[in-house]
Parts: structure tokens; sequence; C-alpha cells
């Protein structure tokens, strides 16, 4: 299986409220979210759906309300209005990497598989973990390792880096066993973790291109639209969480003369829903999934 969508029900439950309306599925994938839509779509309802990932076009439904951009959705605004299909009626993001990313050894997104260190979400895209990695100075990967990977020893995992790369580090392994003597005993896959996010996520650029899909989607969106976004770490759900409360990025609500909030939404989900016991037992990567909703303000 390509991926095996987290909170399937619960998020396209919250983003559909119209069966004829035009929905956006921004991390279209294995397309296990849009499938879900198109179901619950009527004949006269509308799906225009983004992924930067070439290997995602193979999952493209035929189905003659679906329009599939091989896109980054950060190009959220531009390509709706080239498609007739602005404002929407909900936009929902899945953020995070798909389990076939995950499980391509190759794209270097793992550190339990041998690959290159690549983790390019869009395989045409310059930067690549191995740049990062043997090319950035010790000041720049502290502070990508603190910043992105919430980590400690970012500090002693850089100076690691720098001391080991004469020769080049080229794949995931080589990059597992150069960091080896900063991983803390019994947690030493959690930190690897950590490690490979922070490279990710400044390959990608994840956390710019998500402030500009929040900020896109409150001119996007119709009054009474829905957005919808489910995070995988505290970084992405800081942002989520901030923006859907106070329409900016460090949460804090700002009034008009009269004291009414600024915000352009409305909350629906006061708290993250979270994947109940049996759905992490069947797809373990649901384990950290956050789903919040929000609703714009007419």
């Amino acid at each position: 299986m390509y991926h095996n969508p987290v909170l399937l029900e619960a998020s396209v439950e919250g983003l559909v409220q119209n069966v004829s309306g035009t929905y956006v599925d921004v991390t279209f994938g294995g397309g296990g979210h849009s499938r879900r839509i198109l179901e619950k779509l009527g004949e006269a309802g509308r799906l225009v759906a983004f992924d930067q990932d070439p290997d995602s076009a193979a999952n493209v439904p035929a189905d003659s309300r679906f329009q599939f951009v091989p896109s980054n959705f950060s190009h959220l605004k531009k390509f709706l209005q080239y498609y007739n299909a602005y404002p929407v009626d909900g936009i929902l993001a899945d953020l995070g990497v798909s389990s076939h990313q995950f499980d391509t050894a190759e794209r270097g997104f793992s550190h339990r598989m041998e690959g290159s260190l690549d983790m390019r979400m869009n395989s045409s895209n310059g930067l690549t973990a191995y740049q990062i990695v043997n090319e950035y100075s010790i000041e720049r990967l502290t502070n990508i390792f603190r910043q992105y990977g919430e980590l400690v020893e970012a500090r002693q995992i850089a100076l690691l880096i720098e001391k080991n790369r004469a020769q080049k580090i080229n794949t995931t392994t080589e990059l597992a066993e150069v960091v080896a003597p900063a991983l803390p005993r019994g947690k030493e896959n959690k930190v690897l973790s950590q490690i490979f996010q922070a490279l990710r996520i400044e390959v990608n650029h994840e956390l710019e291109v998500l402030q500009e899909l929040l900020m896109q989607s409150a001119e996007a969106l119709k009054p009474g639209g829905r957005l919808v976004v489910i995070s995988y770490h505290s970084l992405e759900d800081r942002l989520v969480k901030n923006f859907m409360k106070s329409g900016n990025f460090e949460g804090k609500v700002e009034k008009d003369f009269y004291g009414n909030p600024l915000c352009p939404f409305t909350l629906v989900t006061r708290k993250p829903i979270v994947p109940d016991e049996q759905e992490i037992e069947e797809n373990s990567r649901a384990r950290s999934a956050k789903l919040r909703i929000a609703e714009k303000k007419a």
C-alpha cells in the first residue's frame, strides 16, 4: 500500500459540509483521503488535489470531478484560480511523509534502511540532505538540529558530522554511524528520528510552505468553509493551532476597536482529534497524528 490514510473518517467528515461543493486535498499521496472525499461528494461536487512527488501521479483516480495538480501546495491560490476553482468549500492537509516515501530506501527518509541522503519530497528540487550534511557549517547544522529536531544534543551532533565528513557522508547508514556517540542509550531510534526529521524539514522548507498554505487558506476558503489539518510533530501542530486560533503564528489574538477578535476562523475542534488504539495498532505511523478543524467566519 502506497499510504494508509490517517484519521480518514474524522477528517473527511469534518471537511465535507456541502456535497455539491469544491474541495482541495493539498497532500494527495496515495489518494486515500481524496477517494473518500469523492465518495462523499455528489455529481456537482469537485475535488482538486496537489502533490509535488512525481510518484503520486500513479494514484490519480479516473473521475471527471477530480483535478490533479503536480505541484507543492504553497502554490494553492494560483492553481485554484487557474482551474476556476476559487474560492473553495474546504481544504484538507495531511502533513508529513507518506508510507511510500518512508519505505522507499533510496529516498533516504528513514534511518532504518540504507539509502542515499536525499530526503526530497520533489526529486527535481536542488537541495538534498547530502548537501546539508556535507557542506553546512557547524553553526548552521546546530541551528537546524536544535530548531527542527528540538535536540539538546544539537551541537554535539553537528560536531560529530563535521569531524567525520572529510571522506563525505553518503548514506543514511553512514550518517547514523557518525552520530551514534551522541545518541542517549535507550533512545537511539527516537533521537535518530529527530535528526532525520530536522534534515527533512530543512531540505523541503516544510515549515515555510506550511505557513504559506495556512495564510493562503484564509483567502481561498469561502465563508463557512473548513480548514482540516493533520500534523505529526509539535512544530507543525503549533503553527496550525496558533493560526486557527488567532490568524497568526504567534497565537496572540488581536482585537478590533470594539474588542472583537480579528481571527478569520472559528475553531470546530477545541482540542485535537487523535487516533484511537485500534487505528494505532493497525497503523503505527498514526501514533503522533493530531487533527484540527477550523471554519472560516462569515
